[in-house]
């Protein structure tokens, strides 16, 4: 038989190959819309919980605690939140993978609602005397156990349903409401303090935000229930090992301990460019050149603006990553920013004008906290679905801890290296240690959520690592 092998033929049959019009990517399904929405509109809800005693507090803490030592009873507030929220991530990341994301968020929900609602409800000094900061150091300890376990729960469940092209870019955006969340906080305290009366804010204004807070929580508890569904790769196990134990001395220890090392640099450089900034900045140490001093607005002004500068850059970061890998992306940022980081923080305190000092302030957010975007896709991807929720959590929380210890060690090195020289040396070592974490670790960007990959790439780094 002849078989017509001619130009037209071979031109043809290519043409009859070619779909007449491009084909689109196909739409994310409802449950997929439906759980990312979630994990971005309950990351804010968990933020906005933990910047509230921060910023909404502190006007009145005098009437709230009594006058005595303000700034101790405020660090111990921040540290009973900052040690329930890794004992969440314990205990909720093991509940989530054996029973499921969304019953765990749910549980969650409710009790960051519930905490912070008693937050509101309890009476200061005047009545209690003492009792008033043990109760909300209590509350604040329990609340921390309940957040540690909503983004522990929330985030993988969004990640799961996510398709791997748009993985990155999700998780920008969940990680950018962290910025709003604070952002949002100071501007209604603002207006509160504008609208009210010293006296009035100390006794009930600062009530109204943690009630605001306590809402917010229960509308996204009520979410949970009637919007949200388990990714279709989790299946209730018959029988399952401790998750826990499996990440923290089992198969996936090495995992968790790449992104512990890595975690940790992106909480040295949290500290160091916002609190610690804020702090120099307002003690007038070498601000807008050798002599000038910040007040409240002009600080709140440059941090605000640095702050939303930053959000707008976690999430292209996130999306960005997905292009670059995550690997290469975290490689990349963490050696730009150990350069980038000490530099642009010491020129904020070497800036002639305020116009400077708030571009070089956004310059340092930009080059630090924008790493944030890739985190909720890269820790989801490290670890396989049996421990996913227990990797994510104990990985993200555990890793404050040493980084949030900056007051105690902090000083030691100022008296070497100067104020802003130490400073600008754990900006350097931040992004040393996230360079070093993610060379540690695989390449994620592509993992199937649904399969084993993450531990055979786990696996095979390690071997290469080895050799």
């Amino acid at each position: 038989m002849h078989s017509d092998t001619s130009p037209h033929a071979d031109s043809a049959q290519r043409q009859s190959q070619i779909p007449p019009h491009p084909v689109a990517a196909p739409k994310p399904s409802l449950g997929t819309r439906r759980a990312v929405r979630g994990g971005i509109f309950g990351n804010y809800v968990d933020q906005f919980d933990i910047f509230l005693p921060v910023i909404a507090l502190a006007p009145a803490s005098a009437q709230l605690f009594g006058s005595d030592n303000l700034v101790g009873n405020a660090g111990l507030i921040f540290v009973a939140t900052l040690l329930g929220r890794p004992v969440g991530a314990a205990i909720f990341g093991s509940i989530s993978d054996r029973i499921g994301r969304t019953a765990t968020t749910k549980v969650a929900l409710l009790g960051v609602a519930l905490t912070t609602l008693m937050i509101a409800l309890v009476p200061d000094h005047t009545v209690l005397g003492g009792g008033t900061l043990l109760a909300i150091l209590l509350l604040r300890f329990v609340g921390g156990i309940f957040l540690g376990g909503e983004y522990t729960s929330a985030i993988p469940l969004a990640m799961e349903w996510s398709r791997p092209e748009r993985r990155g870019l999700v998780s920008g955006l969940i990680m950018w409401m962290s910025p709003w969340a604070n952002a949002s906080i100071a501007g209604m305290v603002f207006v509160l303090q504008s609208v009210l009366d010293t006296a009035s804010y100390t006794l009930w204004g600062w009530r109204l935000l943690f009630a605001l807070g306590s809402l917010l929580a229960f509308g996204m508890l009520i979410y949970y229930r009637t919007r949200v569904e388990e990714a279709p790769q989790w299946t209730r196990p018959i029988r399952r090992a401790n998750p826990l134990k499996e990440i923290l001395v089992g198969r996936h220890r090495r995992a968790l301990w790449q992104v512990f090392i890595m975690m940790s640099g992106l909480w040295l450089l949290t500290n160091m460019a916002i609190p610690v900034l804020a702090g120099q900045l307002s003690s007038g140490a070498g601000a807008l050149g050798t002599s000038g001093t910040l007040d409240g607005r002009t600080l709140s002004f440059a941090m605000m603006c640095g702050t939303a500068a930053s959000a707008f850059t976690m999430a292209a970061c996130g999306h960005l990553s997905t292009l670059t890998g995550r690997r290469r992306f975290f490689m990349g940022f963490g050696l730009m920013t150990a350069v980038a980081g000490p530099l642009a923080f010491l020129a904020v305190f070497t800036a002639p004008s305020l116009g400077q000092l708030v571009l070089f302030v956004i310059a340092l957010q930009v080059v630090t906290v924008s790493a944030y975007g890739p985190v909720g896709a890269y820790l989801v991807e490290r670890f396989p679905t049996a421990v996913r929720a227990s990797g994510y959590g104990v990985g993200y929380s555990l890793s404050i801890v040493i980084p949030a210890l900056y007051p105690y060690y902090l000083p030691a090195l100022q008296d070497v290296l100067g104020e802003q020289g130490a400073v600008a040396t754990l900006l350097a070592l931040g992004g040393v240690l996230i360079t070093v974490g993610a060379f540690l670790g695989p390449e994620t960007a592509q993992v199937d959520l649904g399969s084993e990959l993450p531990a055979i790439a786990e696996e095979s780094a390690a071997a290469s690592v080895s050799l």
